[in-house]
């Protein structure tokens, strides 16, 4: 299984912007999506997840401001940042909790995937 996100750039304080992850590949299933952000000097930390049900949780920071949100059929997890600030600075990783699938057997191998991470600049 893959991850593929999109959409980070260079935005003004109190801009938008909306980052996407699709995941592709032998998927058997895919159960929780999220967002975790990794700024320079610090460490890795959960902006946002979204269970396959739709029940979401968020970083304290981001309340208000950011939403995530996920198309099952697509196997994709969107994250749309609005009011933007420079502490928002960081890359970005798409995380998923899945099974990749086992053609030989038909069953599932659960495990923890990645997206390469995209940048979000935010100036003041």
């Amino acid at each position: 299984v893959q991850l593929q996100a999109s959409g980070g750039g260079l935005v003004q304080a109190g801009g938008s912007l909306r980052l996407s992850c699709a995941a592709s590949g032998s998927i058997f299933s895919i159960n929780a999506m999220g967002w975790y952000r990794q700024a320079p000097g610090r460490q890795r930390e959960l902006v946002a997840v979204i269970t396959s049900s739709g029940s979401t949780k968020y970083e304290d920071s981001v309340k208000g401001r950011f939403t995530i949100s996920r198309d099952n059929a697509k196997n994709t997890v969107y994250l749309q940042m609005n009011s933007l600030k420079p502490e928002d600075t960081a890359v970005y990783y798409c995380n998923a909790q899945g099974a990749s699938l086992v053609p030989s057997t038909g069953w599932g191998i659960p495990d923890d995937y990645w997206g390469q991470g995209t940048l979000v600049t935010v100036s003041s």
